[in-house]
């Protein structure tokens, strides 16, 4: 079975601390529920969250959706997001399948990263890996005004901000997440190409701004 991997990259620097990492707590936990009843989801998506502050860590491996546990989120320290870029892409050289010329492998990766803040390493490293690395989407989430929306820029072209990291903006945010997720199963299961441009996925919510 071919599996399209999704990959969950969230800041957890100390700046989301409070109302902001409540509701990315719970708006993983909706995402994961809406996505367990949709079939294609269930049968085609497997699901990884990387966290970040003053390090980067993959809490949950590339795990089937009915298998994904919430591991447990706090927030604190800087924001090492060029550590989390690389992880990222040593995850995805290590986790996906590549297709060999008897087999086809994995689908290409969704990447969904939200950052409220601006990077405290040297970043630009973890950018170098990241762009080497196959990935079929990158979605980059501005979380509040203290994010440089210019330095997402670098990372993917497709980039949405959002006004505030409020608890009913941020779960505006992961509910599209979800749609998406659901989206790209369906073009899959369906025989269709991967999801490649933000104009293939559902529009987003009044909360979620495109940055163009």
């Amino acid at each position: 079975m071919r599996r399209l991997p999704v990959y969950l990259v969230l800041d957890t620097s100390g700046s989301m601390s409070g109302e902001p990492i409540e509701a990315v707590k719970n708006g993983v936990q909706v995402l994961i529920s809406t996505l367990r009843q949709d079939p294609y989801a269930l049968e085609t998506a497997f699901l990884s969250l990387i966290t970040f502050d003053s390090d980067a860590r993959q809490l949950v491996p590339l795990t089937d959706l009915s298998s994904f546990q919430m591991p447990e989120i706090k927030a604190s320290g800087g924001t090492s997001l060029g550590a989390a870029l690389q992880l990222v892409s040593d995850s995805i050289n290590r986790e996906v399948a590549k297709s060999t010329p008897d087999v086809k492998g994995d689908w290409k990766p969704l990447v969904f990263l939200m950052t409220d803040g601006i990077p405290t390493d040297t970043w630009q490293n973890g950018l170098n890996a990241f762009q080497n690395t196959k990935i079929g989407i990158t979605v980059a989430c501005a979380a509040g005004n203290g994010a440089d929306v210019s330095l997402l820029k670098q990372i993917t072209n497709t980039v949405v901000s959002l006004d505030t990291a409020d608890a009913a903006t941020i779960k505006a945010f992961f509910k599209w997440v979800s749609a998406s997720v659901s989206t790209g199963s369906q073009k899959v299961e369906g025989g269709e190409k991967e999801v490649a441009g933000l104009n293939e996925l559902p529009p987003p919510p009044p909360e979620v701004n495109i940055v163009v």
